[in-house]
């Protein structure tokens, strides 16, 4: 399985989890409103799991 495909599997499963408001903010606890949010918790979690997404200065 490659990165992206790794990547892809996370912001599935995180998006799936926003639309049915399953996906919690951290201590808060809050459900998550926004999909740009969402997918900023699956990149987050694609770091913590080592798996290197691209940032805007690597398309270069």
């Amino acid at each position: 399985m490659t990165k992206c495909e790794k990547i892809q599997k996370i912001l599935k499963e995180k998006m799936r989890k926003f639309k049915v408001l399953k996906l919690k903010l951290g201590s808060s606890g809050k459900a998550v409103r926004n999909p740009r949010q969402a997918v900023a918790i699956g990149f987050s979690e694609a770091r913590k799991k080592d798996i290197k997404a691209l940032s805007t200065n690597d398309k270069k």
